[in-house]
């Protein structure tokens, strides 16, 4: 009897009347065609079968699987292996939602809900539905939403900030000429000096004023140009190591505004290194270490718009992380996590980025924090719908 077979219960041993298709090959074809995959395992919670959709999310074949318990692919309290038990002794089904798939091959881990259905009193089906992607366009839409809401609220708070400064200004001015004392006129260029400053950040805020200059360039040259400006900057303080994919084509963006956007990130992730206190100890995550790293990614959905080719670039940084409240919110304006930052190079930076028709993402965690660019490699289609899936993990 075929593993098929035994898993559906139906013993086709009995003779089929002619012209009939046996139920085994009916069953395996459902199997091996469904996008969801589908794990049974036997009253020990071993592994006795595994689709090859299973096999892909797994990254392990059915027979390495074999030999390897399932609750190894899950971390740590992710696995509840007493709920499987009771639901095999219960005869009753569960679903566990967003568990950490830990996947030998491929490092990173991924999000992912099971639901676990008893086929009798020693067997149990387990079917594994991949989250990671739709949460990450969750996050994204979020992002997006939350970036054009704040930004309209901040220039019009720039703009109010402005209308009035210049009447400040201008009536120390005259103030300052009436003056006879140097002593008194002190006073007056120190207002003129405050109000200056308060309009530079008021046209920080209102960001850049004059839309992109695109044309067809290599990201390439984008990085070389940040890396050896912060090069120059820091110098033998922390390594700088290049990680890059030289297949890939030209994109059409802004060249000058993509540098400003990598070169925010680059010093934020060097002012985060630089910033540890220095112990005369090695660091606790190794030297100081700042990755430059590019990618292609295919058939990838930023937003509501799918791109058959993105621009995956990767700033990473081996230094101290942020917690998780920073995390949320650090692309919103005066959010920082430093203590000389002010809290407006990264929204201004994810807003040309969306001019651009991509976004910023950041991930972190003690030891590695990563800002991931995505931008399309040609000028974003008109908005459409467009189906939740994105890149493959």
């Amino acid at each position: 009897m075929s593993q098929l077979t035994w898993i559906a219960g139906v013993d086709t041993v009995d003779r089929q009347p002619p012209g009939r298709t046996r139920p085994d090959a009916i069953h395996a074809g459902l199997l091996d065609h469904l996008s969801t995959a589908v794990v049974l395992l036997d009253g020990q919670l071993d592994v006795q079968y595994a689709n090859p959709a299973a096999e892909q999310l797994l990254a392990t074949s059915l027979a390495h699987l074999r030999q390897a318990p399932l609750h190894t692919f899950f971390e740590g309290a992710d696995w509840q292996a007493a709920n499987l038990r009771h639901a095999l002794a219960a005869q009753q089904p569960y679903t566990q939602r967003e568990v950490r798939l830990q996947r030998p091959e491929r490092g990173r881990p991924t999000m992912v809900d099971y639901t676990v259905t008893p086929l009798s009193a020693t067997r149990l089906l387990v079917e594994l539905l991949p989250v990671e992607r739709l949460m990450q366009i969750s996050r994204e839409d979020s992002l997006i939403a939350a970036g054009q809401v704040t930004r309209a609220l901040v220039r019009g708070v720039a703009h109010e900030i402005k209308n009035p400064l210049g009447g400040i200004r201008g009536a120390a001015q005259l103030l300052e000429r009436e003056l006879e004392r140097a002593e008194l006129r002190e006073y007056t260029a120190v207002i003129i000096s405050e109000t200056d400053r308060l309009r530079t950040l008021a046209d920080r805020m209102l960001g850049a004023r004059k839309p992109p200059a695109f044309r067809r360039i290599n990201i390439h040259q984008v990085l070389e140009r940040v890396r050896l400006v912060l090069q120059a900057e820091v110098g033998d303080a922390l390594d700088l190591v290049r990680d890059y994919d030289p297949s890939l084509p030209e994109l059409w963006a802004d060249m000058d505004q993509l540098i400003q956007v990598v070169l925010n990130i680059v010093r934020n992730a060097a002012q985060a290194l630089l910033e540890i206190p220095a112990t005369g100890l090695p660091a606790p995550h190794g030297a100081p270490r700042i990755v430059l790293r590019s990618r292609v990614l295919r058939q990838f959905t930023i937003g509501a718009c799918r791109h058959p080719l993105v621009c995956l670039v990767e700033v990473e940084d081996n230094g101290p992380g942020m917690d998780r409240e920073l995390q949320e919110t650090v692309f919103y304006p005066m959010i920082t996590g430093r203590s000389k930052g002010t809290g407006l190079g990264l929204p201004i930076a994810q807003s040309i980025m969306q001019q651009h028709g991509g976004l910023i993402e950041c991930d972190s965690r003690p030891g590695q924090t990563v800002f991931r660019i995505l931008l399309p490699f040609d000028p974003a289609p008109a908005p459409t719908p467009a189906t939740t899936a994105g890149h493959e993990p």
